[in-house]
């Protein structure tokens, strides 16, 4: 199960989005992420799908990814897409019970919501896949480069985000060795009620917690003996070059922005 969160990985590659600059990737991503809101009927959601699939297309990643990357959050979608049909009132009443109805703006809203959602996910999941994390934190601590003046850490920002997104896949696949271990040992985490579920994830959270803070005392007492002191007075092992082919991406997505504002009528 764990094998199949695909979230902080990368995957090499040469395709056009791989070779994308990541500051160009990361603004692009939040930006997206804003104007998705923007859309409020099918015309600008068909938009934004075809858009994204369109830059999914260019980065040659088999789309089976991209549906691993929803299926963790499908209940959290679910959830919140009930919450909307159930409790958002308007036009025709399909069903009602108490304080419970089924209205035409209530659907509505709960597929722009599923909609919304998934498009979001597939857009972070392309950020993550396309990029490896060092390049992600490089372009983090380039963007908040102006937080300095109000002496904020930016570098140790960036490189707690870089670690954080490094050892996500390390820890899923931690878990996964110590899911086996205790099947082995007769441990069965999909029997029982809901309270029998909760039992049974503590002997596996306990090993994972020890196994991290483990991990995290090794890292740091690596980074000491090579002498590691922060980000001033340092200079770049990677440098970072913007390339005609980000300020295409620039245009765009400007192109992408006026096209949705149009269709928001």
């Amino acid at each position: 199960m764990m094998n199949k969160l695909i979230f902080g990985r990368f995957i090499p590659g040469d395709s056009l989005i791989h070779r994308l600059d990541p500051r160009v990737k990361l603004i692009a991503s939040f930006y997206f992420i804003a104007i998705i809101f923007l859309a409020n009927n099918w015309q600008s959601y068909l938009l934004a799908g075809v858009f994204t699939l369109f830059c999914i297309s260019f980065s040659k990643i088999d789309f089976g990814f991209f549906i691993r990357g929803v299926r963790p959050l499908i209940w959290l979608i679910l959830f919140t897409v009930a919450l909307q049909i159930l409790f958002t009132t308007g036009g025709d009443v399909y069903w009602s019970w108490w304080i419970f109805n089924i209205t035409e703006f209530g659907v509505q809203n709960g597929i722009f919501i599923f909609c919304r959602f998934v498009l979001i996910i597939f857009m972070s999941t392309l950020l993550t896949l396309t990029t490896p994390p060092l390049e992600l934190s490089d372009a983090i601590e380039y963007i908040l480069r102006p937080l300095k003046a109000i002496r904020f850490p930016v570098h140790e920002i960036s490189l707690m985000l870089s670690i954080a997104l490094r050892f996500v896949p390390t820890l899923m696949d931690e878990t996964e060795k110590i899911m086996n271990a205790q099947r082995a040992r007769g441990v069965d985490f999909g029997e029982g009620g809901l309270l029998q579920k909760m039992k049974a994830i503590v002997p596996l959270l306990i090993p994972l917690f020890v196994s991290s803070f483990n991990r995290a005392e090794d890292l740091a007492t690596a980074m000491e003996a090579r002498g590691y002191q922060g980000g001033e007075g340092r200079t770049k092992y990677r440098i970072l070059h913007w390339h005609q082919r980000d300020t295409l991406v620039v245009i765009v997505f400007a192109l992408f922005t006026v096209a949705l504002v149009f269709l928001r009528g």
